[in-house]
């Protein structure tokens, strides 16, 4: 008994068994092969990545086979989230990771533009004046703001907490999207910012001769982990 992680190919492998899927949210065929194979599913993807799978998958329904439109997705290519959504295109959907990159799309045909939910909003506007000023004017653009609000409004405060304070230990996985975001904006507000994934990675050396210490972390690291980094750094001083 318990519970243990799995990939995609020891899913496709199971029968009759219950799986939970995170919150990063999965493409249509883990659906299929969960239906197929009598897989119970516990489904705890992010209602905001829901939504944006719905939304993609209706403007792909939509869209006339004679009409070539674009569906372009700003995002991390082989990410979870990201492999969720080209899935409702049947993979036709064109990822770009960079602003530079919207260089490459063919701006003679329509475009659809949508952004995983956890990329810097900043980014994406950019991406979206790119494509305003090199549109054909007999093609058409349409963007959506489908970046998590939960994201994007912790820049500001992300901002402030790493101005306020002499060094700053940013607690998150090294995969995560949403904590490398925040962590380059800790870190370009204030150079003096650490990434660590675990207290036992706290440099002891960083420690010497500061007079506050912020300890923040993504939005999914669990405040049980900062706490524990807080205890560690207490303990030296």
């Amino acid at each position: 008994m318990g519970l243990i992680t799995i990939n995609h190919e020891e899913f496709a492998q199971l029968h009759d068994a219950k799986v939970l899927l995170r919150a990063h949210g999965e493409p249509p065929e883990t659906y299929a092969i969960a239906r197929t194979n009598n897989i119970e599913i516990i489904d705890a993807t992010c209602p905001v990545v829901l939504r944006l799978q719905k939304r993609i998958k209706q403007e792909y329904d939509n869209v006339p086979a004679s009409q070539d439109t674009q569906i372009v997705i700003y995002g991390k290519n082989g990410h979870a989230e990201v492999l969720g959504l080209v899935g409702q295109t049947h993979g036709k959907a064109i990822v770009i990771e960079t602003p530079a990159e919207a260089a490459h799309l063919d701006f003679t045909k329509d475009i659809r533009l949508y952004s995983q939910t956890t990329k810097s909003l900043e980014e994406f506007w950019q991406i979206i004046e790119y494509i305003k000023e090199h549109i054909s004017p007999d093609a058409t653009f349409e963007f959506y703001d489908t970046i998590c609000r939960q994201v994007a409004n912790r820049m500001p405060n992300i901002r402030k907490f790493a101005a306020a304070h002499d060094l700053i230990f940013f607690v998150c996985g090294r995969k995560s999207s949403n904590g490398k975001i925040l962590y380059q904006e800790c870190k370009k507000i204030n150079p003096n910012s650490y990434l660590i994934d675990q207290p036992e990675e706290i440099d002891r050396n960083l420690l010497e001769n500061v007079r506050s210490i912020g300890i923040c972390g993504a939005t999914s690291t669990p405040k049980w982990l900062m706490e524990e980094c807080k205890k560690a750094i207490l303990n030296e001083k």
